[in-house]
This record gives structure tokens, C-alpha cells and sequence, in this order.
């Protein structure tokens, strides 16, 4: 099943600070809902693990996380594949920060995606539904990291 989504935030902080943010570790497992841990492999590459809901079926997942066409602090591609308890899945992201409004940062998405297994099962409209609820939880978390800011 296909997973489509894109969208926008403002971030009080500038986008050098939200790019340094975005590819720590420690700031990532604090952001990522459900992340239970997550490790740098590799400039650029980390490991991790979810324990996520998905509608009524939780679950666990491990997976890789990749960086790649990076141009600090301006734009990337985020590579994510891993599977667990519910399925597998994978997809990237392209992310590109700008200079938004006082010189906060905006940071925009476009993610494609594709999962199988009991995830899928669920319909397309849910998935979509516990999708977008899921990138609201990762933006608010990742704010709050520069609500004191």
C-alpha cells in the first residue's frame, strides 16, 4: 500500500540551528514518535527502533535511516526502510529548510512510501489518518525542542 504525504512547519529557531537538530540522534529519538532508540551508524546513517500503534495493532519495528543528497543547511533526502511485529515499509523524504518569517526556520516535506503486511491491512484511509497524526506528533515535539528559544 502507497503512503503520499507532504507539508510545511515553522520552527522558532534558524535554519542552521533546525539542520543540526534534525540530524542528531538524541534530538531524532526525543521527536520520532514511538522511537525507542536510535544510533549513528555512519555520517549520515542510524539505526533505530519504534514501538508504534497502528490503529488497534501495536507493534514493534526496527529499521535503518538514511541521509543522503545532503546540502546543509538547505535540503536532504531521508531514506527509511525496516520492518517488525505489523509488516515492513519503506520511503523517502525530500526536506528542504528555509528562512521563513523573523528569521525562523520553515521546514517543508514531500514523502512517498510503501508498506505490507498486518500495517497495511488496516486501509488506506486510516493508515493515512495514523500517518498524518504521526508527522503532527514528530513537528510538535521537534518544536518544542525550541519552544524556550
Amino acid at each position: 500500500m502507497n503512503i503520499e504525504l507532504k507539508g510545511s512547519e515553522q520552527i522558532n529557531t534558524s535554519p542552521e540551528t533546525l539542520w543540526a537538530s534534525v540530524i542528531d540522534p538524541v534530538v531524532l529519538q526525543r521527536a520520532i514518535p514511538g522511537c525507542t532508540s536510535m544510533t549513528e551508524t555512519g555520517e549520515g546513517q542510524y539505526l533505530m527502533s519504534l514501538e508504534l500503534k497502528v490503529a488497534a495493532v501495536g507493534g514493534s519495528f526496527e529499521g535503518a535511516v538514511s541521509l543522503s543528497e545532503m546540502n546543509p543547511p538547505h535540503s536532504c533526502v531521508i531514506t527509511v526502510s525496516g520492518s517488525g511485529s505489523l509488516g515492513s515499509g519503506g520511503g523517502d523524504a525530500a526536506v528542504s529548510i528555509t528562512e521563513g518569517e523573523d528569521g525562523k526556520a520553515q521546514i517543508s516535506y514531500q514523502a512517498q512510501g510503501e508498506v505490507s503486511g498486518l500495517v497495511a491491512g488496516v486501509g488506506q484511509r486510516i493508515l493515512m489518518g495514523v500517518a498524518k497524526h504521526l508527522a503532527r506528533q514528530f513537528f510538535a515535539a521537534l518544536k518544542k525542542e525550541f519552544a524556550a528559544s
